[in-house]
């Protein structure tokens, strides 16, 4: 990934996003989430999260457990092994959507009631 590809998946929900809403994006500090990337689009606003804050960004937490379950003290032989063991990992994840819907949810998130929307 890099700034162009940042840029054309800004671009992709700019365009999804109905006339008349906004749309806003939380990043991370990827080198490549940058505000720039998001300039050219009216209807979209970056958000950034501020820097170790895990606990803003549920997939910290998907990552971590990926990490602890599936993956430690493993040694690859190479990509194509790598992708593979991950593709796994991830799948067996989402196996249970409870533990997702767990994982990933936030309280705090549900701040606007559904007839604002």
């Amino acid at each position: 990934v890099n700034k162009e590809a940042m840029t054309q998946h800004m671009r992709q929900i700019s365009h999804a996003t109905p006339v008349g809403r906004h749309a806003v994006v939380i990043i991370d500090g990827a080198g490549w989430h940058t505000y720039d990337t998001a300039a050219e689009f009216k209807n979209l606003t970056l958000i950034k999260l501020p820097p170790y804050s895990p606990e803003l960004n549920p997939i910290e937490q998907v990552w971590s457990w990926i990490r602890q379950h599936c993956l430690s003290n493993r040694v690859f032989s190479g990509y194509d092994e790598i992708v593979d063991e991950v593709s796994k990992a991830w799948n067996h994840f989402i196996s249970i959507p409870d533990r997702v819907k767990k994982m990933c949810n936030r309280e705090w998130i549900n701040t606007i009631p559904l007839k604002y929307l």
